[in-house]
């Protein structure tokens, strides 16, 4: 049972021969009725005061709850982010390697090329350098027996007619 500042103001004790005195008790329930009043308005704040800090703390609880879940899903999208990072790396990394072993075999098949070029010039060098010397020899050979041999008049003009092949032509003759 609840007892209020105003039950206890309004109770009224019944007389007896030998009993207290009236204006000493009644003073004494105002007195008990006042400060009784005031605990129970204390109390009412502390109460209101309590609800309110109360909510405080609920409101502050959910702020927590919901800054961790923020940061686990913030973690999670962090560890999301460095496996996508690193997967994409990895690609990037095996694309590259196998770009470079492309370039690598480009530029070996080109050196073959280069080298089958290069020799292929120095075997048709060789062969010009042959066909050079027998057309050297043979003209070398020709003066030499020109030089030692003593024709006619007319065996030059035999020779110069099987020789005219070796001279350019001129125009207008054929």
């Amino acid at each position: 049972m609840k007892i209020t500042p105003l039950d206890i103001q309004q109770k009224r004790f019944e007389s007896a021969f030998s009993g207290f005195r009236k204006p000493d008790v009644e003073s004494f329930l105002e007195l008990v009725a006042s400060e009784f009043e005031e605990l129970a308005r204390a109390n009412a704040d502390l109460k209101d005061e309590l609800g309110r800090v109360q909510l405080m703390l609920d409101q502050h609880l959910e702020r927590e709850r919901a800054l961790q879940e923020t940061l686990v899903t913030a973690q999670r999208l962090s560890e999301d982010i460095k496996s996508s990072a690193k997967k994409e790396a990895e690609f990037l990394l095996t694309q590259a390697e196998h770009q470079a072993e492309k370039i690598v075999q480009s530029a070996h098949q080109k050196l073959v090329q280069v080298v089958e070029d290069i020799n292929e010039l120095k075997r048709q060098r060789v062969q010009f350098e042959s066909q050079v010397r027998g057309i050297i020899d043979a003209h070398s050979k020709l003066l030499e027996a020109f030089r030692q041999s003593n024709f006619a008049e007319g065996d030059w003009e035999r020779i110069d007619d099987n020789v005219s092949f070796l001279a350019p032509k001129k125009a207008g003759s054929s």
